[in-house]
């Protein structure tokens, strides 16, 4: 199911497009003149616009330049006219509209150019998802190469910042652990309160951790 946009200064034309298109399954928006279609694109997301050109108020061309010079013409548009000229069609076509249906509108014909715009749409909203995945890709890339070179400094032989990395990740942790615990304790002055409140842990946790990692806890401490 799509969401489309009509917009006809016609009721029978809108009425008469608005019962193919939702028979067909679509959600389908209707607006008699610029006005209310400028509202509506604003209000949403269309995946088609099914545009008027002679209307009252500001005609389907201007109106289509608008959105392109506004960013908003991000769906494909495809004009409609009974008396529109080929340099009319022209015009729309270069500022952004896909495509052209002369009236009277047959159902056939609003079918396939329907399915033609929706079919452009799926494909332009699948290379921007692309594009979006692209960068994310490079950017980890970019991080894993940054991380690469930081990681290429490191002496992996030997001890790294009073750390053993030479050994299994379990006892290397083990040893990070035990450090930052005895660092918080030397600078809260071994008040487990204050340790537990900087850690993040429960004070029962904390002791049972302290314990586990060998943490010497005859030191003195405040409560």
């Amino acid at each position: 199911m799509a969401n489309i946009l009509v917009v006809d200064d016609e009721l029978g034309i809108r009425d008469l497009l608005s019962e193919i298109l939702n028979d067909e399954g679509h959600s389908v928006d209707l607006a008699e003149n610029a006005t209310q279609a400028r509202a509506a694109r604003a209000a949403t997301v269309y995946d088609l616009v099914l545009l008027d050109i002679w209307m009252p108020d500001t005609d389907g061309v201007s109106l289509l330049k608008e959105w392109a010079a506004s960013g908003l013409l991000t769906m494909p548009v495809i004009m409609m006219s009974g008396h529109a000229t080929i340099e009319t069609a022209v015009e729309a076509t270069r500022i952004g509209a896909m495509s052209f249906l002369e009236k009277p509108i047959t159902m056939q014909k609003l079918l396939k150019a329907v399915e033609q715009g929706l079919s452009k749409n799926a494909e332009q909203s699948a290379k921007a998802a692309a594009c979006q995945a692209s960068g994310r890709f490079v950017r980890n890339m970019d991080d894993a190469a940054s991380y690469n070179d930081s990681y290429e400094t490191l002496d992996t032989t030997s001890a790294h910042q009073g750390f053993d990395l030479d050994r299994p990740l379990r006892e290397a942790r083990d040893g990070f652990e035990k450090a930052y615990f005895e660092f918080h304790l030397a600078r809260e002055g071994g008040s487990m309160t204050r340790v537990a409140e900087k850690t993040g842990l429960e004070r029962t946790h904390l002791y049972r951790k302290l314990r586990q990692l060998g943490v010497d806890l005859g030191r003195s401490r405040k409560n």
